[in-house]
């Protein structure tokens, strides 16, 4: 499900001590490599974002997927946003991060949920 190869650079976005440790080991482990934080300015193939309610509203949301997009080359790339799952505090509805991405350009294709309370969305953007 999760698009990451040996070799690929991973940027995550939104960082703090809540997200799910055991995702981002995955994650490092398939690529061989740590995650590159916010302050990376080279260009990635895949963007590993979190989102919680209190970091703003629809419209910061969709300028924070506008940001992520900006980090992969020409748009053409995985975001993978991570936001907290129903009835976890802070919790973003999937019909919120649709509306983000599309208003941003992008299409939700898939969601699967993470550990520790966390529901991840794959977006992509739209002429992919």
């Amino acid at each position: 499900m999760f698009r990451f190869n040996k070799g690929d650079v991973v940027q995550e976005f939104g960082y703090d001590d809540d997200v799910d440790f055991d995702f981002r080991d995955r994650v490092e482990a398939l690529i061989g490599e740590e995650l590159e934080d916010e302050e990376f300015r080279g260009v990635a193939d895949a963007v590993i974002a979190w989102w919680r309610s209190d970091d703003g509203d629809v419209d910061d949301l969709t300028d924070y997927l506008v940001d992520c997009a900006a980090a992969l080359d020409s748009g053409a790339g995985d975001i993978w946003l991570s936001v907290p799952a129903a009835g976890s505090q802070f919790h973003v509805s999937a019909s919120d991060v649709d509306e983000a991405a599309k208003t941003a350009g992008q299409s939700v294709t898939t969601s699967a949920g993470l550990k520790n309370g966390w529901t991840a969305f794959h977006i992509i953007s739209r002429g992919r």
